[in-house]
């Protein structure tokens, strides 16, 4: 289910910045690409917490440390991308 969220929250945060650059209305895509990469991580916990439950510490100890970084990284970029419309709006009203 991650894996479907996280590609649905890239193509939300493509059509984000589409949107601006043409000069469309780009808030929803932007809401959009926030709540689906939060889902995304919601999503990733959720599996996280099945392994535990299921005592599959191999699967933990394989996947957890690498992604976790991955996640931050992503989840870091996705905030800055979704934000970036806004930011421009802002200098570009006050200049």
């Amino acid at each position: 289910m991650w894996l479907l969220f996280g590609i649905l929250a890239i193509l939300a945060t493509a059509v984000n910045l589409i949107l601006y650059f043409i000069g469309k209305d780009y808030k929803l895509a932007m809401a959009a690409g926030l709540s689906l990469t939060a889902l995304t991580l919601c999503a990733e916990n959720s599996q996280i917490a099945n392994w535990v439950e299921a005592e599959d510490w191999a699967a933990l100890a394989d996947v957890v440390p690498g992604m976790e970084r991955a996640w931050w990284f992503l989840t870091i970029v996705s905030i800055g991308l979704n934000l970036t419309p806004l930011l421009l709006e802002y200098r570009k009203s006050r200049s």
